[in-house]
């Protein structure tokens, strides 16, 4: 592959991470499960793509998010908090919050409605995220942040390009049967072995027994036991709901026949590519969400599922025509920009259809603008 090279010492880091994972291969017999191997290689302490002070975000990093192209996307989400809360404060928790960018967006929306936030937690795993947070944060006394989840919450939770962060078990298909696919290593390198599966772990794909030999695509445990969590929060708040934004699918079109290779995805300095064991700690590895196995989750838990919609239709259905009215098509500077980065979060071209939203929620329903765009009857 022809990628950037990194530098010496960010070499020197995932060397170290490579070792990590190689020596608790061994100390497992020689194989460890993908989600255990995608565990460390994003989150191992001080090594991991997340864990470690590589950029993630934007230009210099490896890949950019909505938030990071244009600070609307973050206003129209304001727009559906305050929607949400009616006449209660404003309580917001966000996972995962990036570079801070969300956060400072949506505040300063609510902000110039003369509705300022009451309270906005983040939880975050990333140390150098968190720092970044902090310095562009630091003039909201509201914000505060956590190492683990909350209990119990009331309020809005918002989960950007979350549940792809997290990690993913492989499964492939041989002589009719699911094998788990895991991590071993081979002379100098680390290779897939695949087991026998310990538990039903395929039941979430539909038609599984249809799929031909040799398919290999991903199942999302851990983003189970995330909507597990998040509904027991809500419920234990007794008001809220969670807007999931990321890309996946419905399970019917998730595992699909012609997809026998599955989604799972590495970006390296704004590269996509399908190797997970190239530099790891400094590629991100994700995989699209099964938004019908995320909705299952909250149900079982006790959630309603409010909506379920394309991130274009939520962000219209949510203000942002309404938002675009207060740029002047005059005004060149700002209204190019502006169209220009609207029609990357809603072209069906772009992330407009890619990316689905997830609404779940306790004690409320969604604005009925958004009842009328909803598509859960897909799931």
């Amino acid at each position: 592959m022809q990628l950037p090279e990194p530098t010496e010492d960010a070499l020197i880091a995932s060397r170290a991470l490579t070792s990590l994972i190689h020596q608790e291969i061994q100390s497992c017999d020689g194989w460890i499960s993908f989600a255990r191997f995608m565990q460390l290689a994003l989150y191992a302490e001080g090594l991991g793509y997340y864990a470690g002070g590589s950029t993630k975000l934007g230009k210099e990093g490896d890949f950019t998010t909505a938030p990071e192209i244009t600070p609307i996307f973050g206003r129209t989400l304001a727009q559906f908090v305050m929607q949400m809360a009616d006449a209660e404060p404003l309580r917001i928790l966000e996972f995962g919050a990036g570079s801070g960018k969300l956060a400072l967006d949506v505040m300063l929306a609510c902000e110039a409605t003369g509705r300022p936030v009451a309270e906005y937690v983040i939880v975050e795993l990333s140390a150098q995220l968190r720092a970044r947070q902090q310095i562009l944060l630091k003039d909201f006394s509201c914000v505060t942040w956590l190492d683990v989840p909350p209990k119990v919450f009331r309020g809005t939770v918002l989960c950007n390009e979350v549940l792809d962060a997290m990690p993913v078990s492989l499964l492939i298909k041989k002589q009719g049967r699911w094998l788990e696919r895991g991590v071993g290593w081979q002379g100098s390198s680390f290779c897939f072995i695949d087991r026998e599966v310990e538990q039903d772990i395929a039941h979430q794909i539909p038609d599984a027994d249809a799929l031909p030999d040799g398919y290999v695509t991903e199942v999302h445990l851990t983003q189970q036991g995330f909507i597990r969590s998040l509904s027991e929060m809500l419920i234990a708040g007794g008001r809220g709901s969670a807007v999931l934004l990321d890309y996946g699918f419905p399970a019917r079109e998730y595992y699909l026949a012609s997809r026998a290779s599955g989604t799972l995805m590495c970006h390296y300095r704004h590269h996509a590519h399908s190797d997970p064991f190239f530099m790891l700690g400094l590629q991100d590895i994700t995989a699209h969400v099964d938004f019908t196995a995320m909705a299952l989750a909250a149900v079982e838990a006790g959630a309603q599922v409010l909506a379920y919609l394309n991130q274009a239709t939520f962000l219209i259905a949510a203000g942002l025509p309404e938002l675009m009215q207060t740029f002047s098509p005059e005004d060149t500077k700002q209204w190019l920009p502006t169209a220009n980065a609207v029609h990357q979060l809603t072209s069906p071209a772009e992330m407009g259809e890619l990316f689905k939203v997830l609404i779940i929620g306790v004690g409320l329903d969604v604005p009925e603008a958004i009842v009328a765009q909803d598509k859960s009857y897909r799931l």
